[in-house]
């Protein structure tokens, strides 16, 4: 998510489907005006990294439009979906807020978001997976502001100690099993990879490299039932039990990411934000580089998600507040946010300024992950059965359930979950 200042996608889905309804119905006004006309548009992100380019960006709007001041407010993403639902709930929500693809649906369908109109906005200048993930029912409802790829992470000085090559564009799951074996050495608690139940970096991208997917196109049916999806995440609890990974329960003591920033793990599944914490990281920066995802049976593709901006349906000023956030998705704040370092801008051929920030890195290669990505598994109430997911798969990587029955029990009551929506 990331944007998402941690190593992974939380779905803070922190409103029900019922509430939302009522929330639609909320029409107190948001945004302010004076007697002379000047309007304060608010805008809610997550990211303090982010501030200072959003900042910028909110200068940029003013140049174009003086009477408008853009009022930035940061909220930490732990807190942020539960203090947007209570901000919706009293019609006091920002004008303009950051949104993710887990709650997109939850709010487009219950006529929090405005629809944009396209007057500001091109389709064709975003990655289709992040149009396809911001629209509802035919109408586009979130301006794609960055992406994320996934990619493979290692430390070239515990490749360099044990003699083993470096990660390349040709690798296979075989090629990464050899290698996390080769790099494990339990005398000084040294592990080949991190092996971490996350689904955005790992397994996610595995179902589908095995040819499978973890729910429909038309987010209506469960995936995992089927041998595609087994052999995704047999791909990482194999690991685990071949001893190349921490086990569930130190991963659980000790976050998965922490192995690999003090150099007890040689490789990390990562998404394309890490790369300015990792820069940023004076115990690793100079000993790490990225490299594509290892191919399963179908290839190596990626999970591409990414953050949009969206208008508030009850904005005093929804006109404003529409074409500002397709302004802070436009090419003018893709660049900003490109210099910046901190994520990729999701306007097509704003790219490049992104991977040169970190030259150090071959950052390239989330970049080419788009030929292939895959778009991040939604639903109308995506953590309805992502908390399932996480209850039933927490078993199956403690090794307390096999991936078999795992994934039996998983699609059963995902299923069931997903059939409960469109009740």
């Amino acid at each position: 998510m990331r944007h998402v200042p941690k190593s992974r996608i939380t779905v803070s889905l922190a409103v029900t489907a019922t509430a939302l309804v009522a929330l639609a119905g909320c029409s107190a006004p948001s945004g302010s005006a004076d007697a002379d006309g000047d309007v304060t548009l608010t805008y809610a992100i997550w990211d303090q990294n982010q501030q200072p380019a959003m900042e910028q960006i909110a200068d940029a709007f003013t140049e174009e439009h003086p009477n408008v001041d853009v009022e930035i407010q940061l909220t930490p993403y732990k807190e942020y979906f539960t203090k947007l639902q209570t901000a919706v709930s009293g019609g006091a929500a920002a004008d303009v807020f950051w949104m993710n693809g887990p709650n997109f649906q939850l709010y487009a369908g219950n006529g929090v978001l405005a629809p944009l109109d396209g007057d500001g906005l091109d389709p064709a200048d975003y990655p289709e997976g992040l149009i396809d993930l911001y629209s509802y029912e035919g109408d586009l409802y979130g301006a794609p502001k960055d992406f994320d790829t996934v990619a493979l992470w290692y430390n070239k000085a515990l490749f360099d100690a044990a003699g083993v090559e470096y990660p390349n564009a040709d690798w296979t799951w075989d090629d990464l099993k050899a290698a996390s074996a080769k790099l494990t050495d339990p005398a000084k608690g040294q592990y080949g990879i991190a092996a971490s139940q996350y689904g955005q970096e790992n397994y996610y991208n595995s179902i589908a490299q095995a040819g499978g997917e973890v729910i429909s196109a038309d987010g209506t049916t469960t995936g995992y039932d089927t041998p595609e999806a087994l052999a995704g995440i047999e791909l990482w609890t194999d690991l685990i039990a071949d001893g190349s990974s921490p086990t569930a329960q130190q991963m659980t003591d000790t976050n998965p990411e922490d192995f690999f920033l003090s150099g007890k793990v040689a490789m990390f599944q990562n998404g394309s934000w890490a790369a300015i914490a990792y820069a940023d990281n004076p115990d690793i920066a100079d000993t790490v580089d990225v490299a594509p995802l290892p191919a399963g049976a179908t290839g190596n593709q990626s999970v591409i998600h990414g953050v949009a901006n969206v208008a508030n349906a009850k904005s005093a000023h929804v006109d404003l507040a529409k074409e500002f956030a397709e302004f802070a998705s436009s090419k003018a704040a893709a660049d900003i946010q490109a210099d910046s370092g901190t994520v990729i801008p999701a306007f097509n051929g704003t790219q490049q300024a992104w991977v040169d920030a970190l030259p150090q890195f071959d950052l390239q290669v989330y970049i080419d992950a788009l030929e292939t990505a895959v778009p991040y598994p939604v639903s109308k109430n995506t953590a309805a059965w992502t908390s399932i997911e996480s209850e039933v798969l927490s078993q199956v990587w403690a090794g307390s359930v096999t991936p078999e029955d795992g994934l039996a029990q998983l699609a059963e009551q995902m299923q069931a979950a997903l059939d409960a929506e469109s009740e």
